[in-house]
């Protein structure tokens, strides 16, 4: 029985192997490589947030940062209502680039 098993799988096709290749390559390209320098680029924005500095929460809050707290990492946002504290993680982007962005069609 066990070489019966073995003999079906001695003939390895190469064509066989090179469409899930393939398939691997084009997720990696099209969706985890552009997710990692997204989720690189939003870090760095978020360590190198400055007082007064227009911000989008990735809840949606739009507002202006009033006070940064280094010990606790978190945020004061001012908005239309008061001040608001978010954990720094909770910053999405920049105000300004939300705008600033290429309109999609």
């Amino acid at each position: 029985m066990f070489t019966t098993i073995s003999l079906q799988f001695g003939g390895l096709d190469l064509n066989a192997l090179i469409f899930p290749l393939a398939m691997i390559l084009v997720l990696y390209f099209f969706m985890i490589r552009p997710q990692r320098n997204k989720m690189k680029a939003e870090k760095t924005f978020q360590a190198d947030i400055k007082k007064g500095t227009k911000v989008v929460t990735s809840s949606g809050i739009h507002g202006k940062v009033a006070d940064i707290n280094n010990t606790d990492n978190t945020v004061s946002i001012e908005t239309g209502a008061g001040k608001i504290k978010f954990e720094r993680s909770a910053i999405s982007m920049e105000l300004s680039k939300k705008y600033l962005a290429p309109a999609k069609k």
